[in-house]
């Protein structure tokens, strides 16, 4: 069985036979939601690739502490694949960024795209990239990942610009691109860019600009998929084609 993970601020210096203890919301929920208990092994992680397998010794209801069994330093998986992910409407946002955290992306980017039915401006962009980066966080630990995504403030069409000509590879979603997602050279290393736009599809303006910024306008099929799911079936048919994936 896959023992539970938990998030800490950081595990820097912890070797094996250390105690740590955590507090706050994330031992509040473990020990009274969760019913955490002492003698209960599980494993903790800072997100940014160390992780402990540990037992735990001792829980109040706003702490735990575990001693340290485990100690492990994981590198990031490479390629790195950022996902810019026009504004759905409703809760799909959060669906994208669940299943895109799970299936392994390091970054996800909302994007005010032109065609975005969802408006983030004020309090309410506040609220929604806290419920994004929420969302990304529960689903990387459910996931296990030692490495968790980070989930960046609103961008722009020209910082969207920006990341796809820093990109090693930059593919944008569009259901009238003539190049299939499976005929692109990809890297063992390096950063890949996967651009979808919003339900109501990229302006021309959009995918001119971002073609000229470097990126590849591809298609996935002959299916028209959501915004919330389009992201993920690319970012999989990526992977499975690099040494992540055993491509």
């Amino acid at each position: 069985m896959t023992l539970p993970q938990h998030l800490v601020p950081t595990l820097a210096g912890v070797v094996t036979g250390d105690t740590v203890t955590v507090e706050g919301d994330e031992a509040h929920h473990a020990v009274v939601v969760r019913r955490l208990r002492a003698g209960e092994s599980l494993l903790l992680t800072d997100g940014l690739g160390r992780s402990v397998t540990g037992e735990v010794t001792e829980t109040t209801k706003r702490s735990f502490t575990v001693v340290a069994r485990v100690v492990e330093d994981l590198p990031e998986p490479r390629p790195r694949v950022t996902v810019v992910q026009a504004l759905p409407k409703g809760d799909r946002g959060e669906l994208a960024v669940e299943v895109l955290t799970e299936v392994g992306v390091a970054r996800v980017v909302p994007w005010a795209a032109a065609r975005s039915v969802a408006v983030w401006k004020g309090e309410r962009a506040a609220k929604s990239l806290a419920k994004w980066q929420a969302t990304a966080r529960e689903a990387a630990k459910q996931s296990r990942r030692a490495w968790h995504p980070e989930v960046v403030p609103l961008a722009s069409t020209e910082e969207v610009t920006a990341l796809v000509a820093g990109a090693d590879v930059a593919v944008v979603l569009h259901e009238d691109a003539t190049e299939p997602l499976g005929a692109l050279a990809l890297p063992d290393d390096g950063e890949i860019l996967v651009v979808v736009g919003p339900e109501g599809g990229l302006t021309d303006d959009e995918v001119a600009r971002l073609v000229a910024a470097g990126a590849v306008a591809v298609r996935l099929g002959s299916e028209v998929l959501r915004t919330s799911t389009a992201g993920v079936a690319a970012v999989s048919a990526l992977l499975a084609r690099t040494p992540r994936w055993g491509g």
